[in-house]
């Protein structure tokens, strides 16, 4: 992992304007020039980790690793279709909260995703995290045709650090 460049402008195109990809996201698909604002945007924002291959030279997605209040964290992530399902977004979420562990200024991690996004709510149990809640119709990020809100369902997770530390150590 490492931290967003003004080249990655083509790899972030490259998924998020995948409407598979963003389908359970806050935004819709992305133009080249919206990916390039975006990527400048990362380019200076501490929240957004892109995680790279160094093999192929190329951005297969990114985590979102932010602070609230509380010394609390949210994460979040966003992989390029290709990249899916092998292992790297559950490698990388691990390598974030290792990394902010060392900081010491972490007491919890948070994380909300749709319920009808099994891989998402799957990876975040993978990582040890447990449903805390299920919002219904809380949130819309569209509208129909007839400018009404597309309500939609949230799952909560979260995990204690000393839970986490507990079992991740060894």
């Amino acid at each position: 992992m490492r931290r967003f460049q003004p080249e990655d402008w083509q790899d972030l195109y490259e998924y998020l304007s995948d409407e598979e990809v963003v389908k359970f996201e806050p935004y819709g698909v992305m133009t080249e020039l919206e990916c390039q604002r975006e990527t400048n945007r990362r380019v200076t924002d501490p929240s957004f980790w892109a995680v790279y291959l160094k093999n192929c030279h190329k951005v297969i997605g990114n985590i979102y690793f932010a602070k609230e209040d509380f010394l609390t964290w949210e994460l979040g992530y966003v992989f390029n279709s290709h990249f899916q399902g092998k292992g790297f977004a559950t490698m990388a979420a691990h390598l974030v909260i290792q990394n902010q562990l060392k900081q010491g200024d972490i007491h919890r991690i948070i994380a909300m995703c749709d319920p009808k996004n099994r891989p998402s709510w799957q990876l975040l149990e993978r990582i040890g995290m447990r449903r805390e809640g299920h919002k219904i119709s809380n949130v819309y990020f569209e509208l129909d045709e007839k400018g009404q809100p597309i309500w939609k369902d949230t799952y909560e997770y979260g995990i204690l650090i000393r839970e986490y530390t507990a079992s991740h150590s060894g």
